[in-house]
């Protein structure tokens, strides 16, 4: 117990030093079916930052303590207002069960893999149950670490996942199994109360599912000779992170387009976008609603959908992608 005390006592006394736009922080969670695990962390500053003064620690089940084997040091460097993808390395084609490949959907998308041996580490295989903390420090010192940034809520065990309701009792939808977590454009700064009195997934971030079913063009389910439906997995977003911190955008093409109102009800538009080759839209299920090639400047796009989350993908005329979450309310 004096361990766990001090570690808490330590977090604590550094959470006054969050500043927005100063740090790292969590932008996407992935926990997807099988061993599809994928963290997310975006630089939100203007200068590169080393990973490797960083960790993710699994806080497991509601547990309020942790180990060495319970965490892993971040490789590799995160450019200016750039992301890190992580993955769970499980690679072998072979795999089953417990060592079930990661989908080759997922697999490209990462910038490293982690924890390849749950007895070596099991940071990386997170259940919708588990608190996650970015920390920088050392594995080998935990109890003097900072706590960054904090997924979940370390201390509650909300048995299958953390649902839309909140404080926690178990009703609602679950939201962080199965599913992608996307944190808002407007957050600026991780979490770094360790000792939060709930846990709301929805505050801070936006939710899809992880995996979705596989549809032809007309948007019509696929399925298998076995007849199944194929699945797909839903992580178009990963890679890139909208934030206020970066108000110049993603590259020199995202800087000139504008994509207004957003909220809207339906009704988009789309301007300077002359070097924007195609666009593409679509809904929160991975199923493509709207598709077009472009040779104007502007453009007015009639979404007749539902309300939700929508992501709109412009392909650049030299190769450059950018996606942006459009809400229709």
């Amino acid at each position: 117990m004096k361990k766990i005390l001090l570690v808490f006592t330590l977090f604590v006394s550094f959470s006054n030093l969050a500043q927005d736009c100063n740090d790292l922080f969590i932008s996407e969670y992935v926990e997807g079916w099988s061993n599809n695990k994928a963290l997310e962390i975006y630089n939100p500053t203007s200068t590169a930052i080393d990973l490797s003064d960083y960790m993710i620690i699994r806080y497991s089940n509601g547990s309020t303590s942790a180990s060495s084997g319970n965490a892993v040091q971040l490789t590799g460097t995160i450019s200016a207002f750039g992301v890190h993808v992580g993955v769970l390395e499980k690679l072998d084609p072979n795999g089953t069960g417990q060592e079930a490949p990661i989908w080759d959907s997922l697999q490209v998308k990462a910038d490293a893999f982690y924890c390849p041996e749950y007895n070596t580490s099991n940071a990386w295989y997170f259940n919708g149950n588990d608190a996650l903390v970015l920390a920088k420090g050392s594995v080998n010192d935990l109890a003097n670490s900072q706590l960054i940034d904090v997924f979940g809520k370390i201390g509650e065990d909300p048995g299958v996942a953390w649902t839309t309701d909140f404080p926690y009792t178990g009703a609602g939808i679950e939201v962080t199994k199965d599913h992608s977590m996307i944190r808002k454009s407007t957050i600026q700064q991780g979490e770094t109360n360790p000792v939060i009195s709930f846990f709301d997934p929805l505050l801070e971030y936006d939710t899809i599912p992880a995996v979705v079913v596989r549809l032809d063009e007309n948007g019509d389910t696929l399925f298998s000779t076995n007849g199944n439906p194929l699945l797909d997995g839903n992580w178009s977003s990963l890679g890139s992170h909208d934030c206020e911190c970066n108000p110049a955008g993603i590259d020199e093409v995202s800087k000139q387009f504008e994509i207004y109102p957003n909220p809207s009800n339906g009704i988009i538009n789309l301007l300077n976008i002359g070097e924007i080759a195609a666009i593409e839209i679509r809904n929160a299920l991975g199923k493509k609603i709207y598709s077009k090639s472009n040779t104007q400047n502007s453009k007015t796009i009639y979404l007749d959908e539902s309300k939700g989350i929508y992501f709109i993908r412009l392909t650049a005329k030299n190769g450059s992608l950018s996606i942006r979450k459009i809400i229709v309310r």
